[in-house]
């Protein structure tokens, strides 16, 4: 949700984000009918005034004043009904429009229809010179690190097993994402993994990403209609834990936040048929260690957490010691709510490029005016916070460059010396 004040003084920048970022939405009719509803708003409360002041006046009258009063008073009714009925119509459409308007991207962010427009801005480590002997899939299958066929039968396309060795690689890689944010400080959250739809909306997910999202409810008899529970299953933590405060005002001394959600994480894929089918790199259900910040109305001091949580996940990499690259992130592919947005891709062998893994945002007040976050300034007056995100780590999709990177010719994979304390002190995995 954006400042309506500043959209009304500057409206085609608004239309200007809004083409740039590919949504389709016309600043110009919702002025209209935001002017529609102050005006039917000015004269429904004219009316109700009028009909208040009569009512009162009513009880003094008598005989033909009387009779003329309450002829008045019927036709004011009746024009009041009409009026309230037709302000009520224009409210709902006023407020489903105003989801729709996007935030201005910072003048930083490259312009681009999609994802071509990326711009990179970072390279860290250098990938490795040939080709791998065989890819994840084939790795943890002769590991017997997971199991997809029978996560496929037991739960549909794009689920799977971890099992034995690949279990526990996975936790590793999420506790020592864990571990170096709360050694620094940050506020471990495990948070609920449903959320009602105002949260939903609040963190900007709603409307737009309803079709990936899982809806909670009970089928009460086949073929009949599914009774829902106003809940869905979370696809980032960020959800959660970024709608913790909301509808409250917080003190300035807990600002900045530094919040980091442990969750799994479920996403339908709706629209990727015939998509990265193959292993674990796009499925249904995932964990990650997410960070969340709520931070004061700047820009500077926002940024400057932006670069916080982007070197959080950036360090955990190094540890790893896995090649990766930062990208600016364009208007067309960035979001409804994004002001600036980073990801990070990690070196993949067996794809031969850098693939998506992490991804931070920026989304200035449009957050915390859905969901209603104040923090009073040191002049004593109300703002709304800035909020940003930024994934710390998320598996399975990081064992994919890690099992890849860390194979030997032996069919063995060596484990990183940064997840060993959590492997109970192996250096390899082998085939037992």
């Amino acid at each position: 949700m954006i400042d309506l004040r500043d959209l009304r003084q500057r409206p085609e920048a608004y239309q200007r984000a809004a083409e740039q970022k590919n949504i389709r939405v016309s600043v110009k009719d919702f002025l209209r009918i935001d002017d529609e509803r102050k005006t039917l708003q000015q004269s429904v409360d004219a009316k109700r005034a009028e009909q208040n002041a009569t009512s009162k006046a009513m009880p003094g009258l008598k005989g033909k004043e009387r009779q003329k009063q309450l002829s008045a008073m019927k036709e004011l009714s009746a024009k009041l009904k009409e009026e309230e009925n037709r302000l009520q119509q224009i409210e709902m459409e006023w407020k489903t429009m105003q989801l729709l308007l996007p935030t201005i991207p910072l003048p930083s962010v490259p312009i681009g229809k999609d994802e071509s427009g990326n711009k990179e801005m970072k390279r860290w480590g250098k990938p490795g010179a040939s080709a791998p002997a065989k890819d994840h899939v084939e790795i943890g299958e002769a590991l017997g690190l997971f199991d997809i066929n029978r996560g496929v039968k037991i739960a549909g396309a794009r689920n799977y097993f971890l099992v034995g060795k690949g279990a526990e690689l996975h936790l590793a890689v999420l506790r020592l994402a864990i571990d170096t944010l709360t050694k620094k400080g940050w506020k471990l959250f495990s948070p609920p993994l449903m959320a009602s739809w105002d949260c939903l909306m609040g963190t900007g997910f709603f409307p737009g990403a309803e079709e990936q999202t899982y809806a909670v409810g009970a089928e009460l008899e086949r073929g009949k209609e599914i009774e829902t529970d106003n809940l869905y299953l979370i696809g980032t933590s960020e959800v959660s834990v970024c709608s913790y405060h909301n509808n409250e005002v917080l003190p300035l001394a807990i600002l900045p936040t530094r919040y980091c959600g442990y969750s799994s994480c479920f996403r339908r894929e709706a629209g990727t048929y015939g998509k990265d089918t193959k292993g674990l790199y796009r499925v249904h259900q995932f964990e990650k260690v997410e960070q969340v910040v709520l931070c004061e109305a700047d820009e500077g001091k926002a940024m400057a957490m932006f670069e916080e949580i982007r070197m959080n996940a950036e360090e955990v990499l190094q540890i790893l010691e896995m090649p990766y690259r930062v990208l600016d992130i364009c208007t067309g592919d960035m979001g409804r709510g994004k002001v600036f947005m980073q990801d990070i891709e990690t070196w993949m062998p067996s794809r031969g490029d850098y693939c998506e893994t992490h991804s931070c945002s920026y989304l200035g007040d449009f957050q915390a005016r859905r969901l209603n976050i104040k923090y009073i300034d040191r002049d004593g007056t109300k703002k709304f916070v800035h909020t940003l995100n930024n994934t710390c780590i998320a598996s399975p999709r990081i064992l994919i460059p890690l099992l890849e990177t860390y194979q030997s010719t032996d069919g063995s994979v060596t484990i990183p010396s940064a997840l060993r304390p959590y492997m109970g002190g192996k250096e390899k995995i082998v085939k037992i």
